[in-house]
């Protein structure tokens, strides 16, 4: 399969790429509107240092495809917090009791991979015992929005008939109201457990930790008869890592260090539009 290299930005024709005229020849195949160029390249093509440093620089988003179209895919599995949704849920929720720096100091060094998921989890969890359901219902209606551009990317997985996976280390109060609200085809997460009307502190159900969403990517790639180029993954910290590597497209979204490290595509400035606009 041909490849291509995506540039974007919104306001793509007003950047400066001469630097690109030094490593791809002039060709009439090349597709460019006002926020997308689409290049074909060798299959051996890799951008240099310094034409990433340049783009970098001009907040362009670059990847290197197949050239395929969006149709093409079959599943698309996003991380929630900090990816699909813009917040980091169990941190909110803690803003409504006064501890957000102590569970957003726990949850930054988890992401970063300093210290083991399950345990970062259990013990922000526990941080929260005795707070009212009310608080989860206050994030979700009044602080939680959609990452840019996710609403448009949900609209054309339905148009285009790609099934779309949420799967989070975040709670299954917040995935499930998604999957209803914006009609997500799959969701798994962990489970609160709620004991008259409050948090025990504690979770139920097995963990959704790094190999868990894996194992789910793999599970679902089987079910669903898809080669490993029909799956995108999408995330930003470091328990996504595995997942992002056993999807044919691993996006590392406004991602810490450690998973742009682990990925080949990274999504810098733009929103998860960015994502549909790699396909025709």
């Amino acid at each position: 399969m041909s490849l291509v290299l995506v540039l974007q930005n919104a306001s793509l024709r007003q950047c400066d790429l001469s630097a690109l005229h030094t490593i791809i020849p002039p060709t009439p195949e090349y597709t460019f509107n006002d926020s997308v160029l689409r290049l074909p390249v060798s299959a051996d093509f890799q951008l240099t240092q310094s034409v990433q440093a340049q783009l970098l620089e001009q907040q362009i988003d670059f990847a290197i495809v197949p050239d395929q179209s969006f149709a093409n895919l079959g599943l698309i599995i996003s991380d929630m917090d900090s990816t699909l949704i813009t917040i980091e849920c169990v941190d909110e929720i803690a803003a409504g009791v006064g501890l957000q720096s102590q569970v957003a100091a726990i949850t930054e060094r988890s992401m970063r991979g300093e210290i083991d998921f399950e345990q970062s989890l259990c013990a922000r969890v526990a941080l929260l015992k005795g707070l009212p359901v009310t608080e989860l219902q206050r994030v979700y209606e009044n602080v939680l929005k959609l990452s840019p551009g996710a609403q448009w990317l949900l609209q054309q997985c339905h148009e285009y008939g790609v099934k779309f996976m949420l799967v989070s280390g975040g709670f299954t109060y917040f995935t499930e109201r998604l999957q209803r609200q914006y009609g997500l085809d799959y969701t798994f997460a962990n489970q609160l457990v709620v004991k008259n009307d409050a948090l025990t502190g504690e979770l139920a159900g097995r963990i959704i930790d790094a190999q868990a969403k894996a194992d789910l990517l793999a599970e679902y790639r089987d079910k669903l008869g898809l080669g490993k180029l029909q799956v995108v993954a999408m995330g930003d910290g470091a328990n996504d890592i595995p997942m992002l590597q056993a999807a044919g497209f691993g996006v590392a979204y406004h991602a810490k260090p450690k998973t742009q490290a682990a990925t080949s595509i990274s999504v810098r400035f733009g929103g998860l539009d960015t994502v549909r606009k790699w396909f025709r």
